[in-house]
């Protein structure tokens, strides 16, 4: 479902070449859940931007469900990562003046085609995170733990092949991060295919499996 070929990011920081991914290469089957681990500065935002399709490696190929999206231009990419990629943020990035409601449908806004009827589907998502009754709030008035939820509902919304989740109990307390990580954990149970990134590994064990990455590059690799 996700593959990777010898993925390579390199960046020029004060004259020097950083290489921030050095010939990175793994297979994610559908519906597996992965914890990408590993310290500050071990590669793993680049990887997670790649994986996005918010950035392009310099060399090698990624593949999601069999379609080289390295290649793709910022156009293409936008639309593909809009319909086929969920994400989950350390800092929700909910828009404050929006309802509950509305930040779960903002990616109908950025699409192009016909969608379905999403509103629906949003609805269901809420009552699966618990927040049939938050629809009209705002995030001002929800818990962190509770915008962690409406988070991955938005994430959700357009039936993603592939949910990336970035440090997603990062600013929660640890009841909060527990159940967020157990909410994730159903979300995988019902064959959703999860990506993971942390520097936790307590958080990294809640995955099935856990792919270590140091100086941009893989060092372990091991099912739980």
């Amino acid at each position: 479902m996700v593959e990777l070929e010898a993925i390579e990011r390199r960046y020029r920081v004060g004259g020097q070449t950083v290489h921030a991914l050095d010939g990175v290469g793994f297979s994610v089957p559908a519906g597996q859940f992965v914890a990408i681990v590993g310290p500050s500065g071990s590669g793993k935002s680049t990887m997670l931007n790649i994986l996005g399709c918010l950035d392009r490696p310099d060399a090698g190929a990624y593949r999601l469900e069999g379609t080289d999206v390295s290649t793709f231009d910022d156009e293409r990419a936008s639309d593909f990562r809009n319909r086929r990629i969920g994400f989950v943020f350390q800092s929700f990035h909910l828009l404050p003046r929006l309802t509950v409601m509305e930040n779960v449908m903002l990616p109908q806004r950025f699409l192009r085609g016909e969608a379905g009827d999403l509103q629906t589907h949003a609805r269901q998502l809420l009552e699966r995170m618990g927040l049939s009754q938050r629809l009209d709030h705002r995030p001002g008035q929800l818990s962190g733990g509770q915008m962690q939820r409406v988070a991955i509902a938005r994430a959700l919304l357009m039936r993603p092949a592939l949910l990336l989740a970035d440090e997603p109990t990062g600013n929660l307390d640890s009841k909060s991060a527990a159940d967020v990580l157990s909410l994730i954990g159903e979300v995988h149970a019902q064959g959703q295919t999860v990506i993971m990134v942390t520097h936790d590994n307590e958080v990294a064990a809640s995955a099935q499996r856990q792919i270590h990455l140091r100086d941009g590059k893989v060092f372990d690799d091991a099912l739980a």
